[in-house]
């Protein structure tokens, strides 16, 4: 099996797992809207290895690991890898769970997550917790990479309770993985503050000296694809990963789209709406889509209106009609 990683363009441009946003249906979204070389890696929701390693709870997390036969077609005419991230903290469960990523999906690498800050994975040793279990960190990298050949990553931050770029990122160079994304924060952080590419340059410069194959990708705080290459060229990153900036501009990676009208993000909402339901349903609740419309409603007269309307709705047919009312009255110049 050939690594795409050696093959991903310089600088690779990637979009962020994040929870309850990278599902299928969302990144068949993504890849609609994208410009032809503009994205090249899209990640799951975090899966968890406890959950996929258990009789019951695997029924309830396999979910996270669906590619739509839509998605598939999109990812295959655009040339976008998709990988798949997983969390815990049992090297044998990530054994297992990578055995299972190889065998039953189609995703094209795994990624481990040492990087989510959020204080209930982070307090059962997960996550960024990892980052303060060095030698643990690299039990579970040794036996993820040992379960499968898929192209190995991992997504990380610059330190737990404090920057510790130099060793932190200089244990994992010393690991077997392909590629190595570094958010430019501590988990004390979470969100907060800026994010501190210069940590990331640092970890580049250890790349240089330690570890030439290994792939550095710089996360945090990148608001445009423009600004994502200012990045890559400043900081000498080999890829750029894009997280909350999606939600500014669902067009992120089309940087030549120009402004978008009203009737473009309308319709995006809706192809949006029905992607989600088409793929689960009344699987998944409603709610998880409904905290997307606020991305597809801003810049346009009645924006803030219209919003508020579909906060309140259940499921798609409402949707699909207050959108149908809306268009209908901005048309007759009677917006509410």
């Amino acid at each position: 099996m050939s690594n795409f990683w050696h093959n991903i363009p310089t600088p690779s441009f990637s979009l962020a797992p994040m929870e309850d946003v990278t599902d299928t249906s969302f990144r068949e979204i993504v890849l609609q809207t994208m410009q032809e070389g503009k994205l090249n890696i899209l990640f799951s929701e975090f899966t968890s290895v406890d959950g996929m390693c258990h009789p019951v709870g695997h029924e309830k997390v396999k979910h996270r690991l669906r590619i739509n036969d839509s998605e598939k077609a999109l990812l295959k005419q655009k040339n976008v890898k998709i990988i798949a991230q997983i969390w815990g903290k049992d090297p044998e469960k990530y054994y297992k769970t990578a055995q299972y990523i190889a065998r039953e999906t189609d995703f094209d690498g795994i990624d481990i997550n040492m990087g989510c800050p959020v204080k209930n994975v982070v307090k059962n040793g997960c996550c960024s917790a990892l980052i303060a279990q060095p030698d643990l960190a690299k039990e579970i990298i040794l036996a993820t990479k040992e379960a499968t050949n898929l192209p190995l990553s991992v997504k990380t931050r610059i330190g737990f309770k404090q920057v510790v770029t130099e060793s932190w990122i200089s244990h994992l160079l010393g690991t077997p993985i392909d590629a190595l994304a570094i958010h430019g924060r501590i988990q004390k952080q979470l969100s907060n503050g800026m994010a501190d590419w210069n940590e990331i340059a640092k970890a580049v410069q250890l790349r240089n000296e330690l570890a030439p194959q290994i792939k550095i990708i710089g996360n945090g705080d990148v608001d445009s694809y423009e600004e994502g290459l200012q990045k890559a060229k400043q900081y000498g990153v080999d890829g750029v990963m894009v997280g909350r900036g999606i939600f500014k501009n669902p067009w992120f990676f089309y940087p030549g789209k120009g402004e978008v009208s009203m009737n473009e993000k309308l319709a995006l909402l809706k192809e949006h709406t029905r992607v989600f339901d088409t793929t689960w349903g009344s699987e998944k609740n409603f709610a998880i889509l409904r905290r997307f419309f606020k991305i597809y409603t801003s810049g346009f007269t009645g924006a803030s209106a219209l919003r508020n309307v579909l906060m309140n709705t259940h499921n798609a047919e409402e949707v699909y009609n207050e959108l149908e009312q809306f268009t209908m009255n901005s048309n007759q110049g009677t917006i509410y």
